[in-house]
């Protein structure tokens, strides 16, 4: 027999499928129950003769039913619809062609040709767990990090920015976006509703209805952090930091409404089954991670705040620069406990590595950690795909579904708290200098000084290639052939702000389709359900 290893209330290796203990007369490959107990009969239950009734104490089927009722845990409220796989990242020592550590502390990158395993959940934002991955919307490309000195989560979307800049909108943001809470019916001249009185998204959603709003697949599309971050080396010293992945051995590709209704028509699903078959046959998909890097101040030469999320960062300007490349070698083995409990935090991260002054940062990271507690529970980070690949010796306690006890061997188990002289867990020795951004102004509510709102959308408009530029119109006029005229005339203005060809071009589109009565692009909903009365069979019943 195994030794027993034993950590408090914990006991490893046993009570699971590894456990080789057997009852008598049991196999391997005999069915129990969580109590261990061998099930001779999984077929009926428990009754009065043969046609029943049941009795109370069929504890076996009750354990089952109430296990059925409770397995399925609270959806995510975004980025429902996810997939992911295992694999690793490879450092290569440098950043462009400079030492990394010139720039950051943080070992994972330090040297060339070390390996970091990670676990990787793309996602769809805004609709439902089972909704199609067909649907225009940004994606989720979040990546967690098994560090050697404990977790990263370098959590984003494959567009570099995003809607809004100040974290008090989000809520707002994804209730707009999100079904109509009387009829719970998808109706569009919401969002609109709350972009056109949102300025600031008038990049996003020039890039949500072009093209980009529909990556042909999750092995051909872009990530990026989107929010700014820092490095900080053993100085101290710290600059700000953009994350952007780009795929290595797949060429970036989207699909436009048309092609992307084809696929919707046969598959749901197309998205993470391309990821899943591409592992299985050997064809793992790989990213470089780039970063882009400013000094840490208010760079007044810009027309914009570099700390922006709605904003790129010039890429000729401030060029992109290879610290490392991402393989995806590995399917999870259940769905469910490696792709749905899979926990992200835009607050995960090591030294060397630390937050800006970017209000959206600031509020996601307390944001993602309190909605992982009211999903997965009070101890998701102990379930192994959150758990750190390392050593971890906390003084919490207790809490729903407590698995185990993070004490430390030598940990008096009478003392759970910190500074202690009575064996105790202590604190770790600084491995850098303290990264200390000073300050001095006044407690406000206001909005950037530099928001200028419409520029890069004009900039972004105008660098689309013809066609990209077409399917944009259509796309828009179609979605916006819902909205009442005071929508309308806001989203027409704040595209005119950014280009007055984009915005002429929507504004004569929409006027178009009404004049011919004839829908471009997307069908509205009212007309989509008369379509459905008009179009189905008549059958006899069953």
């Amino acid at each position: 027999m195994k030794e027993e290893v034993r950590n408090g209330t914990a006991v490893t290796g046993v009570g699971g499928p590894s456990d080789e203990r057997l009852a008598p007369g049991e196999q391997s490959m005999t069915l129990t129950d969580r109590q261990g107990h061998p099930i001779t009969d999984n077929q009926n239950i428990r009754t009065v003769g043969d046609r029943g009734p049941s009795t109370l104490e069929n504890y076996h089927f009750l354990e089952k039913i109430s296990h059925f009722d409770r397995e399925k845990i609270p959806e995510r409220v975004v980025h429902a619809r996810g997939a992911g796989a295992h694999g690793y990242f490879e450092a290569y020592g440098k950043v462009g062609n400079e030492p990394v550590a010139k720039y950051t502390r943080a070992k994972l990158f330090q040297e060339a040709g070390k390996r970091t395993p990670v676990f990787v959940r793309f996602s769809t934002v805004v609709h439902g767990g089972h909704s199609p991955e067909t649907l225009r919307d940004p994606r989720g490309f979040a990546v967690k990090f098994y560090t050697e000195e404990g977790n990263w989560d370098l959590v984003g979307n494959n567009l570099k920015i995003f809607f809004i800049r100040d974290p008090l909108k989000f809520p707002d943001m994804v209730h707009a976006f999100r079904p109509d809470p009387v009829t719970h019916i998808q109706n569009i001249e919401r969002m609109f509703d709350f972009l056109s009185n949102s300025p600031e998204s008038t990049h996003m959603a020039t890039f949500l209805f072009s093209p980009w709003g529909i990556p042909a697949s999750y092995r051909e599309m872009q990530g990026s952090g989107v929010n700014t971050y820092k490095w900080v080396n053993q100085e101290g010293t710290g600059v700000l930091i953009k994350y952007h992945w780009e795929p290595i051995n797949n060429k970036i590709r989207n699909l436009t409404q048309k092609e992307a209704e084809e696929i919707q028509a046969k598959n749901y699903s197309h998205a993470t089954q391309d990821l899943y078959e591409a592992i299985e046959r050997g064809d793992h998909p790989e990213w470089e991670l780039s970063v882009q890097i400013l000094s840490d101040d208010e760079h007044p030469e810009l027309d914009f705040d570099p700390l922006d999320p709605t904003k790129l960062w010039d890429h000729e300007q401030f060029p992109f620069l290879p610290v490392g490349k991402m393989v995806l070698n590995k399917n999870p083995e259940d769905y469910f406990a490696e792709v749905e409990q899979a926990a992200f935090g835009t607050g995960v991260l090591v030294d060397g590595l630390d937050f800006s002054d970017d209000k959206l940062l600031q509020g996601r990271t307390f944001s993602y950690s309190d909605t992982q507690r009211h999903r997965v529970g009070t101890n998701y980070l102990q379930l192994p795909v959150n758990a750190p690949k390392k050593h971890a010796a906390t003084n919490q306690r207790d809490g729903q579904m407590t698995y185990f006890v993070d004490r430390a061997p030598g940990q008096n188990p009478h003392v759970n708290y910190e500074p202690s002289s009575l064996g105790g867990l202590q604190e770790a020795v600084p491995q850098g200098a303290d990264h200390e951004p000073s300050y001095s102004d006044k407690l406000v509510r206001q909005k950037i000084s530099r928001p200028n709102d419409f520029g890069q959308a004009g900039d972004t408009y105008r660098k689309f290639e013809d066609w990209e530029k077409d399917e944009l119109i259509a796309n828009l006029v179609g979605a916006l052939l819902v909205s009442s005229p005071v929508v309308r005339d806001k989203m027409i203005h704040n595209l005119t702000q950014a280009d007055a060809d984009y915005g002429r071009r929507v504004a004569e589109g929409l006027k178009k389709a009404d004049a011919e009565s004839k829908h471009i692009g997307t069908v509205p909903a009212q007309e989509g359900a008369e379509i459905a009365e008009k179009s189905g069979h008549q059958t006899d019943g069953y």
